[in-house]
């Protein structure tokens, strides 16, 4: 067995390969086993195991790079592992250290191909194309960092993504000869297949000392909380199959259940529902008049009917997910990617990312005994609260199973969280959707208390082509005690910005931006030059403010705007050119549960290079636009935020009758 490997800039690409010469090897120690499989049902779990697939390319070069190493048959052997072992006794934190982003730093060992005296490989598979997939991703993330010495958390390349494909014993020998291996600490495993025939162990046999597991199977006697990490049963299935996302709503069928193999006092209670209630329920078990292969796996029947799977998925309300046996389902995966509300009945499974993951929003959780109740406690949910479900669980899906990378990255932000807790994700941010987390307030009074990497504000100045009034805005902005920086958003691809010379000479750092197209919304692009918290967003034929009403207040909602609006908002203002002004309004109005407010010049409106030609108010579309955005935005965000009041906010003394120089800011309103 060996497998290959690229390096790529960022960390290791891998890709397995089966040699000829191990296949007999591999035939005589596991041929068994498979069997075994086979006989129980084993592609009930993992439609396409995680084996090999004879299709991918092999640079054989890159097979040389990857050393052989022998495993004495006297190497030491890890300890079982320590089911008492928390955050705070098997992880030295200390390691992980202090950085101002608060993440930590993940390094994976370079690939190596162990085996034993005798030369035969410790797994029968090699390395898997999804644990290659995995390691893939986090060699390309923020987390990933080739510096041993930097290192927090250590990744084996070593796949125990499916305990039926490994030598315990030899894999164990192989973990503990990693350089880093110190008994565990700090070293993170990946496995979703655990244990084996017959027991089903619901962690990973495999002995690892103090090692943390992402487990696929776990069950309350092997989990140790706030440790491991327990993970989906990742489903090739179901991204190779495309599911366009389905409305919420009622559906032909209202409980489905599509699993194979199960066991035989739940099939035949499933099969008591179904005479009870009819059409209501679809119970489907493997096609006996298919052939084997990948075809069959993407079929279900009933009655010699026959349904293409996952696909009739969508067509039910309610889909049961019954423990096999494993306690972790690929079904689960599938279950969640069809917006089909999973109906779990398997005590004492952890379901994956518990931890951080409100599974009350986007599943039933029904003791295994009360399976003959499973009709009429469905029945008593409203139709509503069935409709948000079948959102969010679509929603799980593609945010945290939709493939190995999801799973990876959802993995290390659990374990970051655990480590800087201070700068964790909130209950909001893992459990709302995007368009669901409009619904609720957050007070800008509790928003979170992150300090800036600069003091003061930053500047943002979005221009076409008034070269005049663009420098009457910087010359003005310039006067404000607290800028930290100018950025002029440079929004004409035909025309290049004047010559360095020509612009205003200004105390603070001045930067012209060209973008790539000329939209209203690059004037709120988090753009990488902006490190002040506070972002003064203008246009460059705003010149009736005065330093000192800059200086009284200002606000930052960029990154929000940007990456965080829901709906289409962002791009129907891209296409009209209008209304992005009124988007951040209804966006900060949203956001805080507060009217957005409105400050408009006490004096005329001046602009001397504003013409009816490039004047994009000027045009007469430009307000009825303004009111069809109103209402087009009010859908989006399922309510009106903008109110109409009548209030002003002036500094203390402004009006007062004080001499000049006791007053903070003297020129407010004097334009």
């Amino acid at each position: 067995m060996c497998a290959s490997v690229k390096y790529g800039s960022r960390g290791p690409a891998l890709i397995p390969r089966m040699k000829t010469k191990y296949r007999i090897y591999y035939i005589t120690l596991f041929s068994v086993v498979l069997l075994g499989l086979i006989a129980t049902g084993m592609f009930q779990f993992w439609p396409h195991s995680i084996e090999s697939s004879a299709e991918w390319s092999l640079d054989r070069r890159s097979v040389h790079d990857a050393p052989l190493v022998r495993i004495p048959m006297s190497s030491p052997i890890p300890e079982r592992g320590d089911l008492s072992c928390r955050m705070h006794t098997c992880f030295d934190v200390y390691r992980c250290g202090y950085n101002p982003k608060n993440k930590i730093k993940v390094y994976i060992y370079p690939l190596q191909r162990f085996v034993d005296e005798v030369g035969v490989p410790i797994s029968s598979t090699g390395l898997s194309r999804e644990y290659n997939d995995l390691l893939s991703a986090i060699s390309d993330s923020d987390f990933y960092t080739d510096d041993v010495s930097r290192a927090c958390l250590f990744i084996p390349s070593i796949d125990v993504l499916n305990q039926n494909s490994l030598r315990i014993r030899e894999t164990a020998q192989a973990l503990a000869m990693l350089p880093r291996w110190d008994k565990g600490m700090n070293h993170l495993l990946f496995n979703m297949l655990p244990g084996g025939p017959p027991d089903y162990n619901t962690a990973l046999d495999v002995p690892r000392d103090r090692a943390l597991l992402a487990g696929g199977g776990f069950s309350t006697w092997t989990y140790r909380q706030g440790y491991d990490v327990s993970i989906p049963v990742y489903s090739p299935l179901s991204v190779e199959v495309d599911l366009p996302e389905r409305q919420p709503g009622p559906r032909r069928y209202f409980i489905l259940s599509s699993q194979t193999a199960i066991h035989r006092e739940y099939r035949v209670e499933l099969e008591r529902l179904k005479e009870e209630n009819g059409e209501a329920l679809l119970l489907l078990d493997k096609c006996s008049n298919l052939s084997q292969g990948l075809a069959s796996v993407r079929k279900r029947c009933y009655k010699g009917q026959v349904y293409d799977y996952p696909q009739i998925l969508q067509e039910s309300s309610f889909c049961v997910v019954l423990r096999g046996a494993r306690l972790g389902q690929a079904t689960l995966s599938d279950v969640l990617q069809a917006g089909c509300v999973p109906v779990i009945m398997a005590d004492s499974y952890i379901l994956p990312f518990s931890e951080v993951l409100d599974w009350k929003r986007a599943s039933v959780v029904i003791p295994e005994e009360k399976l003959p109740e499973m009709y009429t406690i469905l029945k008593s949910i409203p139709h509503r609260q069935v409709e948000e479900m079948q959102r969010q669980a679509r929603w799980f899906w593609e945010a945290y199973f939709s493939s190995m990378k999801a799973i990876g990255m959802t993995t290390l932000q659990i374990i970051n969280d655990r480590i800087y807790p201070y700068a964790a994700l909130t209950y909001e941010e893992w459990n709302n959707p995007p368009v669901v987390k409009w619904t609720s307030v957050n007070s800008p009074l509790f928003l979170p208390l992150i300090p800036p990497r600069s003091p003061g504000f930053t500047a943002v100045v979005l221009t076409y082509d008034r070269i005049e009034s663009l420098f009457r805005v910087i010359t003005e902005i310039s006067k404000v005690p607290s800028l930290a920086k100018l950025l002029v958003v440079w929004n004409n691809q035909n025309k290049s910005p004047p010559e360095e010379s020509l612009w205003p000479k200004v105390a603070v750092p001045l930067k012209v931006l060209r973008t790539k197209e000329n939209k209203l919304s690059n004037r709120f692009f988090p753009f990488d030059e902006i490190e002040t918290e506070a972002v003064l967003a203008i246009d460059d034929d705003i010149i009736m403010l005065t330093s000192d009403e800059l200086q009284f207040g200002y606000e930052y909602f960029n990154y929000l705007y940007t990456y965080k609006m829901p709906g289409d908002i962002k791009n129907w203002v891209d296409a009209h050119m209008n209304c992005e002004d009124i988007a951040m309004n209804f966006l900060v109005a949203n956001i805080t549960g507060k009217a957005p407010i409105k400050v408009t010049p006490r004096k005329k409106f001046k602009c001397p290079e504003c013409t009816a030609i490039d004047g994009l108010s000027l045009d007469q579309t430009h307000m009825v636009e303004r009111s069809e955005c109103i209402n087009k935005f009010a859908s989006v965000f399922a309510t009106m935020p903008l109110k109409v009041v009548e209030h002003r906010a002036d500094p203390v003394l402004y009006k007062d009758d004080f001499p000049e120089k006791l007053k903070s800011f003297p020129n407010i309103g004097s334009l």
